[in-house]
Protein backbone atom coordinates (compact mmCIF):
# COMPACT_ATOMS: atom_id res chain seq x y z
CA UNK A 1 0.00 0.00 0.00
CA UNK A 2 1.02 3.62 -0.42
CA UNK A 3 2.96 5.09 2.48
CA UNK A 4 4.24 8.62 2.94
CA UNK A 5 6.50 9.10 5.95
CA UNK A 6 7.67 12.55 7.00
CA UNK A 7 10.76 13.27 9.05
CA UNK A 8 13.01 16.15 9.98
CA UNK A 9 10.72 18.16 12.21
CA UNK A 10 11.79 19.54 15.55
CA UNK A 11 12.28 22.61 17.69
CA UNK A 12 14.21 25.54 16.24
CA UNK A 13 14.68 29.19 17.14
CA UNK A 14 13.24 31.94 14.99
CA UNK A 15 15.54 32.65 12.07
CA UNK A 16 16.76 29.07 11.98
CA UNK A 17 16.37 26.36 9.38
CA UNK A 18 14.98 22.85 9.09
CA UNK A 19 14.78 20.39 6.24
CA UNK A 20 11.77 18.11 6.09
CA UNK A 21 11.80 14.87 4.16
CA UNK A 22 8.93 12.73 2.89
CA UNK A 23 9.76 9.16 1.91
CA UNK A 24 7.26 7.50 -0.39
CA UNK A 25 6.70 3.79 -0.93
CA UNK A 26 4.11 1.60 -2.62
CA UNK A 27 3.75 3.87 -5.64
CA UNK A 28 5.53 4.85 -8.85
CA UNK A 29 6.92 7.97 -7.29
CA UNK A 30 8.09 9.64 -10.50
CA UNK A 31 4.47 9.68 -11.74
CA UNK A 32 3.20 11.60 -8.72
CA UNK A 33 2.87 15.28 -8.05
CA UNK A 34 3.73 16.05 -4.43
CA UNK A 35 2.68 18.68 -1.95
CA UNK A 36 3.38 19.92 1.56
CA UNK A 37 0.67 21.23 3.85
CA UNK A 38 0.69 22.39 7.45
CA UNK A 39 -1.80 22.57 10.28
CA UNK A 40 -1.35 24.76 13.30
CA UNK A 41 -3.22 24.02 16.56
CA UNK A 42 -6.86 24.96 16.26
CA UNK A 43 -6.54 25.91 12.60
CA UNK A 44 -7.29 24.33 9.26
CA UNK A 45 -4.71 22.51 7.19
CA UNK A 46 -3.24 24.90 4.62
CA UNK A 47 -1.09 24.64 1.54
CA UNK A 48 2.65 25.26 1.76
CA UNK A 49 4.27 24.11 -1.48
CA UNK A 50 3.93 21.63 -4.33
CA UNK A 51 6.13 20.15 -7.03
CA UNK A 52 5.19 18.33 -10.19
CA UNK A 53 6.25 14.81 -11.10
CA UNK A 54 9.45 15.86 -12.88
CA UNK A 55 10.50 18.59 -10.47
CA UNK A 56 10.29 21.10 -13.26
CA UNK A 57 7.41 23.11 -11.82
CA UNK A 58 6.76 24.34 -8.30
CA UNK A 59 4.11 26.36 -6.48
CA UNK A 60 4.38 28.12 -3.11
CA UNK A 61 2.05 29.76 -0.67
CA UNK A 62 2.69 33.49 -0.44
CA UNK A 63 3.56 33.12 3.24
CA UNK A 64 6.61 30.95 2.49
CA UNK A 65 7.85 32.32 -0.84
CA UNK A 66 11.53 33.17 -0.70
CA UNK A 67 12.02 31.21 2.53
CA UNK A 68 11.00 27.63 1.70
CA UNK A 69 12.15 25.45 -1.19
CA UNK A 70 10.52 22.23 -2.32
CA UNK A 71 12.53 19.66 -4.27
CA UNK A 72 12.42 15.98 -5.08
CA UNK A 73 14.73 13.07 -5.78
CA UNK A 74 12.91 10.54 -7.92
CA UNK A 75 15.75 8.04 -7.59
CA UNK A 76 15.23 8.02 -3.81
CA UNK A 77 11.43 8.38 -3.81
CA UNK A 78 11.78 11.46 -1.64
CA UNK A 79 10.43 14.99 -1.58
CA UNK A 80 12.14 17.64 0.53
CA UNK A 81 11.10 20.93 2.05
CA UNK A 82 13.97 23.22 2.96
CA UNK A 83 12.73 25.83 5.41
CA UNK A 84 14.87 28.88 6.11
CA UNK A 85 14.30 32.07 8.10
CA UNK A 86 11.70 30.30 10.18
CA UNK A 87 9.16 32.32 12.12
CA UNK A 88 7.03 31.39 15.14
CA UNK A 89 3.98 31.44 12.86
CA UNK A 90 5.50 28.55 10.90
CA UNK A 91 4.83 26.31 13.90
CA UNK A 92 2.58 23.47 12.76
CA UNK A 93 2.37 19.82 11.86
CA UNK A 94 3.71 19.46 8.34
CA UNK A 95 2.34 16.73 6.10
CA UNK A 96 3.21 15.60 2.61
CA UNK A 97 0.69 14.47 0.05
CA UNK A 98 0.72 12.72 -3.33
CA UNK A 99 -1.45 12.59 -6.42
CA UNK A 100 -1.43 11.62 -10.08
CA UNK A 101 -4.04 14.25 -10.97
CA UNK A 102 -3.16 16.73 -13.67
CA UNK A 103 -0.71 19.42 -12.59
CA UNK A 104 -1.83 21.93 -15.20
CA UNK A 105 -5.60 21.41 -15.27
CA UNK A 106 -6.23 21.27 -11.52
CA UNK A 107 -5.11 23.20 -8.45
CA UNK A 108 -2.21 21.71 -6.47
CA UNK A 109 -3.00 24.17 -3.67
CA UNK A 110 -6.25 22.41 -2.85
CA UNK A 111 -6.53 19.66 -0.26
CA UNK A 112 -8.79 17.54 -2.46
CA UNK A 113 -6.20 17.52 -5.25
CA UNK A 114 -4.29 14.80 -3.37
CA UNK A 115 -5.02 11.11 -3.00
CA UNK A 116 -2.53 10.11 -0.32
CA UNK A 117 -1.33 11.74 2.88
CA UNK A 118 1.38 11.19 5.43
CA UNK A 119 0.93 11.41 9.20
CA UNK A 120 2.96 14.56 9.57
CA UNK A 121 5.94 15.85 11.50
CA UNK A 122 5.88 18.59 14.14
CA UNK A 123 7.77 21.82 13.54
CA UNK A 124 8.01 24.24 16.44
CA UNK A 125 9.65 27.64 16.06
CA UNK A 126 10.43 29.50 19.27
CA UNK A 127 10.67 33.28 19.46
Amino acid sequence: QVQLVESGGGLVQAGGSLRLSCAASGLSFSNYNMGWFRQAPGKERVFVAAINWSGGSTVYADSVKGRFTISRDNAKNTVLLQMNSLKPEDTAVYSCAATTRSWYLLRPERLNYYNYWGQGTQVTVSS
